[in-house]
């Protein structure tokens, strides 16, 4: 609008979900709404007021910045100022996480999606103490999903990991056909993770046993499929923590 001084996003602005954001992302200066429950959230729970910042985006790489205009019980609308969009990666990085007990499994989704995990799939391994059957998969699966998506909000990522089904150990044999790399976290490796080269594209896996290790016949059946058990470090570390510290080294390198 003329008379208007533009303004560069800036990281901090606060980040919300409009999966049916319109493509091409709507220009500049024009007024959109977000209703629902985002916007119910935004202007009633963070209570966002004209003239303040604000982050649009569709959770699958694309997003608008904007200024609020209205505010009201029902959402916001706001007045679009620029555009977002994630730079495609060569690399998709994918964590198979046995789920824990209490709240540790969405502690490690959480984790892992600020730290930029593209997909997460939880694996129904043998020594885990925790089982997701029937109704109780749909709900975990259902919360992990929640948790991803308000933690992406949280690092303001532009895109939601993807929370598969729950998978089983064959699942996971499968998938490390189809990867170009799958690291299989385990305590009795002796390979440490940061020797192991990256590929220069395609799906890096990690696996993430539960608290009480991977079977020795899961670990084989990893390993004939062409995984690579490796050591992240002296000490063991807890199911919800692991998978960060693996995907932290992978990505700073």
């Amino acid at each position: 609008m003329p008379g208007r001084t533009e303004r560069r996003a800036a990281v901090t602005d606060p980040m919300f979900w409009l999966p049916e954001l319109a493509a091409p992302l709507p220009a500049p200066g024009t007024v959109i709404e977000l209703t629902g429950p985002e916007g119910h959230h935004a202007a009633v729970v963070r209570r966002l007021r004209p003239g303040e910042p604000v982050r649009v985006g569709d959770g699958r790489g694309r997003a608008v910045t904007g200024v609020v205009t209205e505010a009201g019980k029902q959402g916001l609308r706001l007045e679009v100022t620029g555009h977002l969009v994630a730079p495609p990666a060569p690399l998709r990085y994918v964590a198979a996480q046995a789920p824990a007990k209490g709240d540790r499994g969405e502690l490690a989704v959480e984790l892992m999606t600020e730290a930029g995990i593209d997909e997460i799939v939880p694996w129904q391994s043998a020594r885990a103490v925790v089982r997701w059957s029937a109704e109780r998969a749909v709900k975990a699966r259902n919360r992990w999903i929640s948790t991803a998506s308000e933690a992406a909000k949280q690092a303001r990522r532009l895109t939601v990991p993807e929370v598969a089904p729950p998978a089983g150990t064959g699942d996971l044999v499968e998938l490390i056909k189809q990867s170009a790399l799958t690291l299989v976290l385990h305590e009795e490796a002796t390979t440490p993770l940061a020797e192991v080269p990256l590929p220069e594209s395609g799906r890096v896996m990690i696996i993430i046993g539960p608290e009480g290790g991977i079977a020795p016949d899961e670990v084989a059946a990893f390993t004939a499929a062409g995984g690579r058990p490796v050591l992240l470090g002296q000490n063991v570390l807890r199911s919800s923590t692991a998978g960060v510290v693996a995907l932290a080294g992978l990505k700073l390198r």
